[in-house]
């Protein structure tokens, strides 16, 4: 329970920090939502897909943007880690009597909360935009589990690099490389007329499949292998990216 508690301690200080921030604010909220009516007023008509009209464009966007929206959260995440490294905030929370584990938790639980209150302000413009989801309520319950899923999967992989960069401006860099996946895969249009190394790419990487089955369970549609794919990548970097922060918090400590 003592860990518990020191996890939620220091989760609720960087909420209260997010908050206070206003550029954090405009960049993990406004700058998805103005990116989402981008894609749906402005870029809409320009896209041809298969079997989507332009009208439910936004249908098909939308998965990707939720994603993005988790995506620029990251940076905050790097960047928060990296400056309480940086100013000696790991020295003191080393000196209090609080759970060591709860200083890694509470960054990755104060990153999910808030990526997810995000997110849900991005879904409700989406719905003012013109998105309906044919989904039931166990199809929505599944969606839900996967942006939390992948948010705790981008949260763990911010941690290490935050922990290893040498400057705060570096730590913050680590969103560009979650967005650029986001850019290369089916999010915003299909692949097939990309070249084709890029291409193979953009169809096996980790974004394309978690897109993809967050948009067929939003469509009620079939997930197909990308759920299984969707939930491979997730738990895979998950592991990995928890496993490589505590090797490199331990050495940090």
């Amino acid at each position: 329970m003592q860990g518990i508690s020191d996890t939620w301690l220091l989760a609720e200080r960087l909420i209260k920090h997010n908050l206070r921030s206003p550029d954090t604010v405009i960049t993990v909220v406004l700058l998805p939502i103005m990116m989402l009516l981008m894609f749906v007023y402005l870029f809409g008509s320009a896209m041809r897909i298969p079997g989507v009209s332009q009208a439910a464009y936004v249908n098909y966007v939308l998965p990707g943007i939720l994603l993005m929206t988790i995506g620029m959260g990251s940076a905050y995440t790097a960047l928060r880690i990296n400056q309480d490294k940086s100013t000696g905030m790991f020295d003191r929370f080393k000196s209090l009597p609080i759970s060591r584990a709860a200083v890694l938790s509470g960054q990755a639980l104060s990153s999910v909360i808030f990526m997810l209150v995000s997110t849900l302000l991005v879904l409700g413009v989406g719905f003012l935009t013109g998105f309906r989801s044919h989904a039931s309520v166990i199809e929505w319950g599944l969606a839900v589990l996967l942006l939390i899923g992948f948010a705790s999967a981008i949260t763990w992989l911010a941690v290490p690099f935050g922990l290893a960069a040498r400057s705060v401006d570096g730590a913050s860099t680590f969103s560009y490389v979650v967005l650029l996946l986001i850019f290369v895969s089916s999010a915003f249009s299909t692949t097939a007329g990309i070249p084709k190394l890029v291409r193979w790419f953009a169809e096996h990487q980790p974004m394309t499949d978690i897109i993809v089955t967050l948009r067929r369970l939003l469509m009620s549609q079939s997930l197909g292998n990308h759920g299984w794919l969707a939930l491979a990548w997730i738990a895979g970097i998950t592991l990995i990216s928890f496993l490589l922060s505590v090797r490199l918090y331990r050495q940090v400590n």
